[in-house]
């Protein structure tokens, strides 16, 4: 895992009559998934680029661990960074072992090191090395080739990985799939990862954390809840649909609509059904409908601890509450 950190990052094109990114400054903590949300020309991809150098910098600094990118080779550079494309990019006249060995092999490491390596990405990618090593690059499915690119990504244990708008091209289904899949893989090897998009279910659904780019400015960073709770302005608001009930349903925890008190008093007691405190307000909903209960103990998502209770009516006025706030 590593942190990223970037600092007044501008890049000006010659004859742009704007910059693509223009003094964007945040922090990507270590092991986590932070989402690059905007629509076309936002700037997200040359951001994304600019950490291993693909792009260089008009003016500004990203740091990486506290060390500027520019005083590291940049081959080097971008030897320790995972990088995974919508186009995949597998060599097509190598076998699916080939193309997940080759960066390794470029960055020197001994054919003893590389034994058993082939065999632990794609098993970790959900492929059966048996089945899949010794296939061509022709011979898969696109979901499948994005897991062959993934697993390439990791060949080399990188600390960061970059992904730029890998799912695109992918059908719906197996979209879902690959998201499930990476943040499956994610809660085994905890990178921290750059994933540009802009499918803003994507975005909730992967993001521990979210940038929101337009006309190369960062217009908000936060968590899925920030956005949605206190979107920083109409921008933010239209794009992330803060006002669409579903969405606040699918993606609010319980935590926001919690009612006490915690210590037992009220309707509180062992009898209710108890429901984890990062569970989302559309899962508290379906509970209590399908339970037919007045209220959920509502406990520590780490922990046995009760916090309170929530309720059906609670649900809807912490709807109607975001709503008249927005």
């Amino acid at each position: 895992m590593a942190k990223i950190a970037f600092r007044g990052v501008t890049k000006a094109y010659p004859g742009a009559g704007r910059p693509a990114v223009n003094a964007v400054t945040f922090d990507v903590a270590p092991g986590v998934i932070c989402m690059i949300l905007g629509s076309s020309g936002s700037g997200k991809t040359t951001l994304l680029r600019m950490v291993n150098r693909l792009v260089d910098l008009t003016a500004g600094a990203i740091l990486i661990d506290g060390t500027n990118i520019y005083d590291e080779d940049p081959i080097a550079l971008r030897r320790r960074i995972g990088y995974v494309i919508q186009q995949v990019g597998l060599f097509p006249h190598m076998t699916v072992a080939e193309n997940i060995r080759v960066t390794a092999e470029v960055a020197g490491w001994s054919p003893a090191r590389l034994v058993g390596r082939v065999e632990e990405l794609l098993t970790l990618v959900g492929l059966d090395p048996a089945e899949y090593g010794a296939r061509f690059p022709r011979q898969l499915s696109g979901g499948e080739q994005q897991r062959v690119g993934l697993a390439r990504a990791l060949t080399t244990d990188p600390g960061i990985l970059l992904m730029d708008e890998p799912f695109g091209a992918l059908d719906a289904i197996t979209r879902d799939h690959m998201q499930a899949e990476l943040l499956r893989i994610q809660h085994g090897v905890r990178k921290t990862i750059l994933f540009v998009t802009h499918d803003v279910e994507e975005a909730f659904r992967l993001g521990d954390q979210i940038a929101v780019m337009s006309a190369g400015h960062l217009v908000q960073l936060g968590t899925p809840i920030d956005l949605l709770a206190r979107p920083a302005n109409e921008f933010v608001r239209q794009l992330v649909g803060a006002d669409n009930i579903r969405r606040q349903l699918e993606y609010l925890p319980v935590s926001v609509a919690l009612d006490g008190p915690p210590d037992g008093a009220g309707p509180v007691d062992s009898a209710l059904a108890p429901v984890r405190s990062d569970a989302t307000l559309l899962e508290a909903l379906l509970a209590l409908l399908e339970t037919g209960a007045s209220a959920l103990v509502v406990h520590r998502a780490d922990s046995e601890d009760r916090l309170g209770y929530i309720t059906l009516a609670r649900i809807a006025r912490e709807i109607a509450k975001i709503r008249r706030r927005g």
